[in-house]
């Protein structure tokens, strides 16, 4: 893992590769310091592929770039261009697919079905959003976790298409479920 300490010093580290990951993650703070460590350990077990590190109480310039508004966030690059954003602190096995691009769901050359974008809002102590974020990982599904607590701009433009303030909702490729409803993940989800 190599730390980088700008926008352009991450550009220019990451040239040439096909494939990079960039952790985003503030030192001090414990979800940050989770997702270190689960970098860390991935980083040592995938020798192929580059792994970036930066805090965003040094580095002003990456996270605004593209546009990632908490932290910790695990930025997936494909040649140099953005494809990928994880938020939170992942387990090993589900960052390796993510890097890998071993997720069921995700698109490879070939696959008729294309990706699915799954989005998370959810709050820290809220203990259905654990369990709907478990059960995404359990079934290999790749997903951004929005913390509504933190991001008041999030949370005003989800009620606003969904009408609803309770916490957990999925959006999945612009669809809304309300709550860890499992026979309607399941349909949208094509499990």
């Amino acid at each position: 893992m190599q730390t980088v300490n700008s926008l352009a010093d991450f550009r220019q580290k990451t040239s040439g590769h096909e494939r990079v990951v960039l952790l985003l993650h503030k030192a001090g703070n414990e979800s940050s310091g989770c997702a270190f460590r689960t970098l860390s350990e991935v980083s040592g077990e995938i020798q192929s592929i580059p792994f970036f590190t930066a805090d965003v109480n040094l580095v002003r310039d990456i996270h605004p770039e593209y546009r990632i508004t908490s932290v910790p966030s695990f930025l997936l690059f494909e040649n140099g261009k953005l494809v990928s954003v994880i938020k939170g602190c992942q387990d090993t096995g589900f960052l390796k697919a993510v890097v890998n691009n071993n997720l069921p769901g995700s698109a490879t050359a070939g696959d008729e079905k294309k990706a699915k974008q799954v989005t998370v809002y959810s709050t820290p102590t809220c203990s259905w959003c654990n369990t709907l974020k478990n059960w995404l990982r359990q079934n290999r599904i790749s997903f951004t976790d929005i913390d509504i607590s933190r991001d008041e701009k999030a949370a005003q433009n989800l009620v606003r298409r969904s009408g609803q303030q309770g916490v957990p909702q999925t959006e999945i490729n612009g669809q809304i479920v309300v709550g860890f409803d499992q026979p309607k993940l399941k349909k949208l989800l094509e499990i």
